[in-house]
């Protein structure tokens, strides 16, 4: 069963049969979808996962399948296509510093019934996303939200892992200034509203 092949034999197989490559889809496109959406929002999202997807298909015959894991391929993809639309994702944390409101949260899964109020360290936090260059921000997002290793958002990213080092210390960095010293690492869930 195809569900039961790693990410290159799904690729492998779906060179040769195309309805394959709707495994590849379904393990990868749920996360994926909730990583864009916290970055550019409910509607965008949608628009990008497909985008990515249908890259990802013209692209079969070019995958390395060496890598048995198509994740951070996937997310790299998707990372270019995000990085068209920094200019909303800056706009949606500014918003979010001002309003203390995480629309892009509350429209995703519609688990929040009523609207948040935002902690001041979750405004900061915001604020200092929305300030990082956005290649370090690329960095910390794909590692905080998307849970990729450090060998994963440099393979994504198509950058040295010494790179992802450099900018993750950095955004980290420049997030705990913003926040007074505050580790944005130690701050819970239940701190910033999201939980």
């Amino acid at each position: 069963m195809e569900t039961d092949l790693d990410d290159a034999e799904v690729i492998e197989r779906a060179r040769r049969d195309s309805a394959a490559f709707s495994v590849l889809f379904d393990r990868h496109a749920p996360a994926l979808h909730r990583y864009v959406t916290r970055r550019l929002g409910d509607s965008t999202a949608d628009d990008i996962v497909a985008e990515t997807f249908l890259t990802a298909f013209r692209r079969l015959g070019r995958y390395d399948t060496d890598y048995r894991n198509a994740r951070p391929w996937l997310y790299g993809i998707a990372a270019k296509l995000i990085g068209k639309h920094r200019r909303a994702e800056v706009r949606a944390y500014l918003s979010l510093a001002r309003t203390g409101v995480d629309e892009v949260a509350e429209s995703y899964a519609d688990r929040v019934e009523s609207r948040v109020t935002a902690s001041a360290a979750q405004r900061d936090l915001v604020r200092a996303l929305a300030v990082l260059s956005a290649k370090d921000r690329e960095v910390l997002l794909m590692i905080a939200w998307a849970d990729l290793s450090y060998e994963e958002t440099a393979r994504a990213l198509g950058v040295p892992i010494g790179t992802v080092r450099s900018r993750l210390h950095r955004a980290r960095r420049k997030t705990r200034e913003a926040l007074g010293g505050v580790d944005p690492s130690a701050i819970s869930e239940e701190e910033t509203g999201r939980g």
